[in-house]
This record gives C-alpha cells, sequence and structure tokens, in this order.
C-alpha cells in the first residue's frame, strides 16, 4: 500500500517536491528537538536518531549522517565501558 502511494508521488513532480519537504521539515524539528533534549534525563538521542531516520527516508546525506552517528556513539559507549571498568579495578 505505501510502496503504491510513494509511485503516485513519484510520477508528479510537484508533489514529489512538497513531499521531500515534509519530510524534510518533519526529519529536522524532530531531530533538533532531539538535540535540545540530549542533555536532559530522557531519550534524547533517540529523538534525534528517529529524525535522522526520517530524513534519511528521503535524504542520501541522513542516512549517511545516521550511520556516521551511530558509529561514533558506539566508538564512545566502547570506551566509556573500558574506562569505567579500568576505574573499578582501581
Amino acid at each position: 500500500m505505501l510502496r503504491g502511494i510513494r509511485r503516485r508521488i513519484d510520477r508528479h513532480p510537484r508533489l514529489r517536491v512538497a513531499y521531500r519537504a515534509g519530510v524534510g521539515a518533519l526529519g529536522g524539528v524532530i531531530a533538533v528537538g532531539g538535540l535540545l533534549l540530549v542533555p536532559l534525563p530522557g531519550p534524547g538521542w533517540l529523538v534525534v536518531f528517529l529524525g535522522l531516520a526520517i530524513l534519511g527516508t528521503e535524504f542520501a546525506w541522513a542516512k549517511r549522517l545516521a550511520a556516521f552517528t551511530r558509529r561514533q556513539l558506539a566508538r564512545f559507549w566502547a570506551w566509556w565501558r573500558a574506562r569505567r571498568a579500568a576505574s573499578a579495578q582501581g
């Protein structure tokens, strides 16, 4: 069903531009909102990734940025865990 809707959107250039603009606006607002939530307790990074995932449905740069951010976050958590394990050993 969604693929059929997507095919209809792709057939009309103006509708495709409007759709991409809407996805860009929605994903951007969610990603920026997530960045504002990062310092607060709660799911800030999760909201950022949700925004990037929404943007990634239409924009290749957002998909690459989400993958890069995921890798960097995984590296940070590995460093953090190693640091905590080293300090626990003492």
